[in-house]
């Protein structure tokens, strides 16, 4: 009885997978079907959620623990929050009471 050989799957190098992309980005730009895969990024409205707390721009960041560049840049459009940001600020959006009782609690 023969023993039976172990087929190992190839891992493919650095090299080799970045020009698998730079091939599929290509293709999906020529218009091909591409399986790609797509991150959607919902706006949140910083300056809708702070103007309607009646907040300044520092006031707002100093309330809910962000810096005041990072809500300049939200607000400006130059930055989008990432996504502990975004959750963060949805929260503050709906239910800034609880934000701030936690903030509150944790010093």
């Amino acid at each position: 009885m023969q023993a039976k050989k172990r087929v190992s799957a190839k891992r493919e190098r650095p090299v080799e997978i970045m020009m698998r992309g730079l091939r599929e980005a290509a293709d999906w730009a020529k218009g091909a079907d591409v399986p790609v895969h797509v991150t959607e990024v919902r706006a949140i409205d910083v300056r809708k959620i702070r103007t309607r707390m009646e907040l300044s721009q520092s006031e707002f960041a100093r309330k809910f623990g962000f810096s005041i560049d990072a809500v300049q840049n939200w607000e400006q459009g130059r930055r989008v929050p990432e996504r502990s940001a975004r959750i963060l600020l949805t929260i503050v959006d709906r239910n800034p009471e609880v934000v701030q009782a936690v903030l509150e609690a944790v010093g």
